[in-house]
């Protein structure tokens, strides 16, 4: 196959007029079996990387039900997500053990849909007081043997843990287990020192900034002023229009630079479903187009898509370039597949969506196959 005619994404120059070739699974200098895309006047660029989100068309990973991760999976795959890394919300150990066995079995059969390369615990080791839509009852202190009992119940899928850094024994928690998976600074009261201090334990990313910590300002930057002078760590991005206002969007791209924002779309079961009432963690959930609210009002992730959130981020003045790059490059090096997937240099594996001129999904091509 030859995707032939479009503008493709570069990591070096943004986009070029060049092809993208395979003939199987992984991309090609060439293609010698004679089919042709035509991608003319489209836009060609890697399949993206999800790092954070609970559910989708009805689903969600909590709720550790099989046929429901291959809901996901599938439907992420059609809006040219082709590797996805949900997340868990904050729930009793043994429900997380089975979320974790759960995923490992669907790894293990290869089933269909978007590749499976990841969990991301975002609870239970987070702060009472900015527990956001997290269950305040199930919330655990920092637990580096708990954590390494999901980890192994996984199989080796727990790529992110989040926790809150001024818990008691979340520094020492930090340090143990920073090693082996990403730790993220989430649902927190910590100021700049505190937070800081997590960084320099371990600590490589922040979940969903801005969102349930402290507000950046010029006397009390927090986690954000923290996050910004630590020049390892990444921070995480809802760029859906609800979660964080487009200034802000602009400013932390202006900030840390789409080489360490990575756009997650936090959606929750209701994406792809009408408006409703749902359930994530165990609360209900009310959707109205795209916002989702606990009762008190509270922000309960979002109702939308990855790829939707880059459309977002563009038409906010995100460069089409770096909105990519934080969607597809990122993440991916995030969690430790860049190696594999993100980018469209041959050797790697045959994920491209082409997009129209308004950034809309025109195909999919998975393992070099077209799946959309």
């Amino acid at each position: 196959m030859k995707i032939t005619g479009g503008r493709v994404f570069d990591l070096e120059r943004g986009f070029v007029e060049r092809d993208v070739c395979f003939d199987g699974p992984l991309l090609t200098p060439d293609s010698r079996d004679g089919q042709i895309y035509d991608a003319a006047g489209c836009w060609v660029i890697p399949g993206l990387t999800d790092v954070h989100f609970h559910g989708c068309r009805g689903a969600d990973l909590s709720d550790g039900d099989p046929e429901g991760l291959q809901t996901m999976a599938e439907y992420e795959l059609s809006r040219g997500v082709t590797q996805i890394c949900p997340a868990g919300m904050t729930l009793l150990e043994d429900r997380l053990l089975k979320v974790c066995r759960t995923a490992a079995a669907h790894r293990r059969e290869n089933r269909p849909g978007a590749d499976l390369v990841g969990i991301n615990l975002e609870g239970p080791f987070l702060s009472l007081a900015k527990k956001g839509a997290q269950n305040g009852d199930w919330l655990h202190a920092p637990d580096a043997a708990m954590l390494r009992r999901l980890m192994d119940a996984a199989e080796g899928l727990v790529k992110l843990v989040s926790v809150a850094p001024e818990e008691p024994g979340a520094m020492e928690f930090i340090q143990e287990v920073c090693e082996d998976v990403n730790v993220a600074v989430a649902h927190t009261t910590a100021g700049y020192d505190t937070a800081l201090e997590a960084f320099r334990r371990g600590a490589r990313e922040v979940t969903h900034l801005f969102n349930a910590m402290p507000a950046f300002s010029h006397r009390a930057p927090g986690v954000v002023g923290a996050a910004l002078d630590s020049p390892w760590a990444r921070v995480e991005l809802i760029s859906d229009g609800i979660h964080i206002h487009p200034s802000v969007v602009r400013a932390v791209f202006k900030m840390f630079g789409p080489d360490r924002v990575v756009l997650i779309s936090d959606t929750m079961r209701a994406a792809g479903m009408t408006d409703g009432k749902y359930d994530l963690g165990g609360q209900e959930v009310t959707v109205k187009g795209p916002l989702a609210t606990l009762a008190d009002g509270t922000i309960a992730g979002s109702a939308t898509d990855l790829m939707a959130c880059m459309k977002a981020a563009v038409s906010f003045g995100i460069p089409l370039a770096d909105a990519v790059r934080s969607a597809a490059v990122t993440p991916a090096q995030a969690i430790g597949i860049f190696d594999r997937v993100g980018s469209l240099e041959p050797g790697k594996r045959a994920n491209a969506v082409v997009l129209d001129r308004d950034l809309n999904v025109k195909a999919v091509f998975f393992k070099g196959r077209q799946v959309v």
